[in-house]
């Protein structure tokens, strides 16, 4: 537990530092990224427990990537990632779950992820801003990736790519868990990472 309230002490920090690097008010990002006021007051007091999807929309919102809201100081050049060690950020109905693992330096950061995705399982996501590109490879198991309304199948040794700034959702499809990592290549922009 005491890892939760620092793992929200970080995001509060980082939500309010970008909000106010930004020039945007309490009201202004509430609008802006869809949260209302109250949540991100509560946010910023290091109170509450915001979902991805909230996550999600403030980073597109303040133009830096999800782990600029969640990541500390740098912790040097290398930087080695346990599955184990990050919570997950979504949790399925079935036993699936989406974790963070980090996210690259660099004036074009790229969020990594685990995706485990049982049959008949999926998460949907709204669009990002413009300029993002995803990248979904399938490690084991079978997704269905369904891009601005068109179902795509992906199966173990694919990848696919597409940009996110349209709806897509994704899908366990098949009898067995799906595993796959996905990337996020996010557009250049003067804010970068956090």
């Amino acid at each position: 537990m005491a890892e939760t309230g620092a793992a929200l002490r970080t995001v509060a920090h980082n939500v309010r530092t970008a909000r106010t690097r930004a020039g945007l008010s309490l009201e202004e990002l509430g609008r802006r990224a869809q949260v209302s006021k109250g949540a991100l007051v509560a946010l910023e007091k290091a109170q509450g427990n915001p979902n991805l999807a909230t996550l999600v929309r403030l980073a597109d919102t303040l133009g830096i990537s999800v782990s600029a809201l969640m990541q500390g100081p740098s912790e040097g050049r290398v930087r080695v990632v346990a599955a184990d060690a990050v919570a997950p950020l979504w949790t399925g109905e079935h036993g699936g779950e989406a974790r963070l693992m980090l996210t690259t330096s660099g004036p074009a950061p790229v969020e990594v992820w685990r995706w485990r995705l049982e049959p008949d399982e999926e998460y949907p996501s709204h669009p990002h801003q413009a300029g993002v590109v995803e990248t979904v490879s399938v490690t084991s198991g079978r997704m269905t990736l369904v891009v601005d309304g068109t179902e795509h199948t992906v199966e173990a040794g694919q990848t696919a790519t597409f940009d996110g700034d349209t709806p897509h959702t994704y899908r366990g499809s098949g009898t067995g868990t799906c595993h796959l990592i996905m990337t996020v290549h996010l557009p250049p922009g003067p804010t970068g990472t956090a």
